[in-house]
């Protein structure tokens, strides 16, 4: 398996394993997926998933395979903070749920030098 996950990834396979990771470590908190990789003309959200509490969380995923350019969070400016918001409240419109209580968390993926990852998760982050 360690083999099988130190192999090169694309951008886009990096960034749908990274999401992946993510989702797994949703579920195990006991949250409830609800969408991915939901898009409009403005933009995605990555995941949107359930909480426990009833909150509905907006996951930015950020995924790096080393820190050459940067911690993956440093990656979200104040634009992409803002089109995040946008897109929460699109989602919360399309969906019925305005009203809901929400919140848009980061996290970031980094992989080590044989592919196993780390989770820096970040709540309410906006």
């Amino acid at each position: 398996m360690a083999h099988e996950r130190s192999r090169k990834f694309t951008n886009r396979s990096l960034g749908a394993f990274g999401e992946q990771v993510v989702v797994d470590y949703l579920i195990h908190r006991g949250s409830e997926i609800v969408d991915r990789n939901w898009r409009i003309k403005e933009g995605e959200i990555d995941i949107v998933a359930k909480q426990m509490d009833g909150i509905i969380a907006f996951v930015e995923v950020k995924t790096r395979s080393s820190l050459a350019y940067g911690h993956p969070l440093e990656s979200i400016t104040r634009e992409k903070a803002h089109r995040l918001q946008k897109l929460a409240l699109a989602w919360l419109v399309t969906h019925g749920s305005f009203g809901e209580t929400f919140s848009i968390d980061c996290a970031a993926v980094l992989l080590n030098s044989i592919g196993q990852p780390t989770i820096e998760y970040r709540a309410n982050v906006l």
